[in-house]
């Protein structure tokens, strides 16, 4: 066919007019009207705030968004766990199978669930906005009821999803912290109960004290006995051995002398080596891992506080900013600004091809 049959009417014919009227054929007979219903969620973190005396408490003021965990919900959202388990809620494929002649937004039958999933996503529409951290969630039906009850259902799910996500990080967090607490605890008693044990079978509360006791009084029974030995020796002097006074005096010395022994077999363990000062080694080895399990147990109850307040703070709640909405008029097709648009590339490509032909017209003659 030579250039000159492509004429102006026959091209306007073929690039603007019948794109046009199939458009109009398509907008107006055979698609279907698309429903939206929108919500604006953010996810934000627990407000936290401890006492001196330890206590903790959830404040009840605005705390800050947490934009990760809002990127995570809008992964979660567009997940196939997540359309599944709406799929079987709401009978998503059921609605969106219904028999319609329009072909290009309708679900067709029996096809796979990757498919499924991925029809599902192009009906549930994200916007995160990345100047106030929010998640803009636009869901489609073809019915208003559907479009609400999918965002609503949405949003149920999301709040479970951001509870159960942030009570078992917590709850993993304080599981450990708890173990090392009781195993502290653990070892301090027995650390206790070793030190309660040893000192019930020597029948002695404390031997350093014991030890102090001792030897002063044994210190000072020799202080008396080298008293009364140099008394005796200066009544000697100018006394009678028999004397009652000298008497006397040997007596004392004689008591005071055994007291001293008695002290020192109570000091010793019979052969001839020190009963006190063993116990009081072995008794401040028990002291010794007495105050370590103590500071043990101190400080494993300081990083048990600590995780609580921790755990506490990654406590995160859904905070629905704008409840989901039940449309009134359809927002899909937008059929006049499509029209409009598909008569602009026609128009486009009219002109280009008009361009073309004129070229090779000229060329031609």
């Amino acid at each position: 066919m030579k250039a000159k049959a492509f004429t102006p009417r026959r091209l306007k014919i073929a690039l603007i007019a019948v794109p046009m009227l199939l458009g109009i054929v398509y907008y107006t007979l055979i698609a279907s009207d698309r429903y939206t219903s929108e919500s604006i969620v953010a996810v934000k973190s627990a407000v936290v705030s401890a006492s001196p005396g330890g206590a903790i408490s959830l404040g009840t003021g605005t705390g800050l968004l947490s934009w990760e965990d809002t990127l995570y919900l809008l992964d979660y959202v567009h997940s196939g766990t997540l359309a599944r388990e709406l799929n079987d809620r709401l009978k998503l494929r059921d609605h969106y199978e219904q028999p319609r002649a329009d072909i290009f937004y309708r679900l067709w039958p029996g096809t796979s669930i990757e498919w499924f999933v991925k029809y599902y996503r192009s009906r549930v529409e994200l916007e995160f906005s990345d100047i106030n951290g929010l998640l803009t969630i636009r869901t489609q039906g073809f019915d208003p009821e559907m479009a609400e009850k999918l965002n609503r259902a949405i949003l149920d799910s999301s709040e479970r999803f951001v509870n159960d996500f942030s009570h078992r990080v917590a709850a993993e967090q304080m599981k450990f912290s708890q173990g090392e607490f009781e195993a502290a605890s653990v070892k301090l008693q027995a650390a206790k109960a070793k030190l309660v044990a040893f000192q019930t079978a020597n029948k002695i509360l404390d031997p350093i004290a014991q030890t102090s006791a001792a030897s002063a009084l044994t210190a000072e029974l020799q202080a008396t006995v080298a008293r009364l030995e140099a008394d005796l020796k200066n009544k000697l002097a100018f006394m009678q051995p028999d004397a009652p006074q000298v008497v006397t005096l040997r007596d004392q010395i004689a008591a005071n002398r055994a007291q001293l022994e008695a002290e020192k077999a109570r000091t010793t363990n019979g052969q001839g080596g020190d009963r006190l000062g063993t116990l009081n080694v072995e008794y401040q080895n028990l002291q010794l891992a007495s105050v370590i399990a103590e500071d043990a147990y101190k400080s494993s109850n300081a990083a048990l506080e600590a995780a609580r307040i921790e755990a506490a703070r990654k406590l995160k709640s859904l905070v629905i900013v704008e409840a989901p909405t039940r449309a009134e008029t359809a927002e899909y097709p937008r059929r006049i600004y499509n029209l409009l648009t598909l008569l602009a590339l026609c128009a486009i490509v009219y002109s280009v091809v008009r361009l073309i032909v004129a070229t090779i017209q000229e060329h031609q003659d």
